[in-house]
Formats: structure tokens, sequence, C-alpha cells
């Protein structure tokens, strides 16, 4: 699940109150990343939990409706979105499982949050739809949760304060791993049963080296880097940088020069996008121009062995 867009957000974060705080430990300011990155998969299974734990709300305020309809002689209400096949199926996910087993499930201290949630949900015209529809497909059942996540979960202001008061690390998290839980809804397979594997941690194993390698790089051969840059642009003038400005295009001569591996224009597009959440309005066009002169350079001297696209 941590993924190298993941990677890069940290490393950009963390890399900027490394030199920013006085205590210049790279061994333990790498720990830190490495538990921040780990603290997002975290986020990863809190944000699936949620789903599991609203079905358990909809299913308790369902056996009261169960019970009064046998007492007065109702009608008995439906168990479709509280039987829901996929949720069903997370609920009973034994990696999901041994996760809650291991971690406190913060749900069950937010029992409020989680049934105003629901209430929300029911009174979606998604979630009548489903009520109504004829459609018992595993499929239907699945994408009735990927509708309601979008709609309620992701981009919730409720949610994302009330995450935030759980955990700093998770302020700039959310956004990126609403995608995997929704990829992860995508991929739910009812023939797996309770063995679905959820994402992993890293996507690939040797996205944790690069992690590390990114970060090392970047903090140790901080003064190489910037006299790159000047040697990039005469006229440069650090005092009327952002200093995140700075820190953005240290990573990417970082990632530049370390990983022979990564294309030129993907590393600038990365940090040109990372200026835009990070920086001043006017970075991204300034970071994207220096980064494009500062690559050009370091192959002419022949201190970067790629090619630059025409």
């Amino acid at each position: 699940m941590i993924n190298r867009e993941l990677i890069r957000i940290k490393a950009v974060q963390l890399t900027y109150a490394y030199f920013q705080n006085g205590n210049h430990n790279i061994d333990n300011a790498e720990k830190e990343l490495l538990f921040s990155l780990s603290k997002a998969y975290h986020l990863y299974n809190v944000l699936l939990l949620l789903i599991v734990a609203v079905t358990r709300a909809a299913r308790k305020r369902y056996d009261v409706a169960v019970s009064k309809a046998e007492r007065e002689g109702l009608d008995m209400p439906s168990d479709r979105f509280v039987y829901n096949k996929f949720a069903v199926q997370l609920e009973e996910n034994q990696e999901l499982l041994a996760f809650s087993e291991e971690q406190h499930n913060i749900w069950e201290d937010k029992v409020e949050f989680v049934k105003n949630l629901f209430i929300q949900i029911e009174m979606s015209e998604t979630y009548k739809e489903f009520m109504e529809s004829s459609d018992d497909s595993y499929e239907a059942h699945r994408e009735l949760w990927r509708r309601l996540y979008k709609q309620f979960v992701q981009g919730n202001p409720d949610l994302d304060e009330l995450l935030e008061e759980i955990s700093l690390y998770w302020n700039d998290d959310k956004e990126v791993v609403d995608s995997f839980v929704i990829k992860t809804i995508k991929r739910f397979d009812p023939a797996n049963k309770k063995e679905q594997q959820l994402l992993p941690e890293y996507d690939d194993a040797e996205d944790k080296e690069y992690a590390r390698k990114l970060f090392r790089a970047t903090i140790m051969n901080a003064e190489q880097y910037q006299r790159y840059m000047a040697e990039a642009s005469r006229n440069w003038d650090f005092s009327r940088l952002a200093y995140m400005d700075v820190v953005i295009m240290q990573l990417a001569i970082a990632e530049m020069v370390t990983f022979p591996g990564i294309p030129i224009n993907v590393t600038i597009n990365e940090y040109i996008n990372l200026a835009k959440i990070y920086s001043t309005p006017r970075s991204a066009g300034y970071i994207n121009g220096m980064l494009d002169t500062i690559a050009r350079h370091l192959i002419k001297t022949k201190r970067l062995m790629k090619v630059m696209p025409s």
C-alpha cells in the first residue's frame, strides 16, 4: 500500500522538520520517517474497520426493529444492508481481524460518530436505491460500499477532524489512503472468503529501501545539492526562496542522482505536484524551471547519466 507517492510526501515533511529543528540525528529522523509511513498503513486498516463499525451499528438498530416487529405484529425489516455480502466478508477478513486484535479499534470509542454516519447513509438516495433493488449479486453489494465510501468517508470534514485528533501523522495521509481503500473494495472477491488479501504494507519490497535511500541522500548531500542549484542558476538567491522550495528541490535532485531507473520527467512532475501542496502558489512553476535547468546542467557536466526528454 505504501507507494512512492506516499513516501515522497513523508520525505518532504520529515526532511523539512529535520532541517528546522536543532537535533540533527539522522538515525532518529530515519526511524521517524519509517514510523510515519507505518502509521499510514495503520490508517488504511482503521478506515476499513469503519465499514465494519457502520455495519455493526446498523445491525443493532435492525435487531431492535425486528424485536419491535415481532412484538407488535409488524412487517419484518429488510436485512439487505446489515448483511451486505461485501461488508460481511470484510468483517470476517482474517488480516483485518488480526489487526483489530493487535491494535486498539478506535471505533469502539466513537459510537456516536459511527451511529451518526450510518444515519446519514440511511437517508441517502444511494442507500434507498440499494434497499429497493432486486439485484442481490455480490457485485451490487460491493458497489454499494464503493459508492458509500466515496460519498460519506472520502472528503468528510468531521471524520478528518476526528482522525487528526487521534494522530497528527494522519494530517496529510487520508486523501492518499482513501484511494487505497477504494482499490481494496474493488479487489474483493467472494471466492476468497475470509482469506481475501488486503493490500500489503509496501507495494514493493524495494520501496522501504527507496524511502531510506532518498531520505539519507537528501540530508547527507544537502550542501552538494545546493551547489548544483547555484551552478545551474548564477543569480540564485536563497534568501528570496521559501525554504520548503529548497527542500523539495533537494529531494528531487537526490532522486535524480540516486535512482537511475526513475526517469527525470517522472521525478520533476512528482515534486512539482508536491510544491503545489506544500509551498507557495508560484513555487510549482519556479521549481519546474529550476529542476529542468539543474537536470540538464548535471547531464552536461556528466554528473547525471540520464536522458532528458526533448
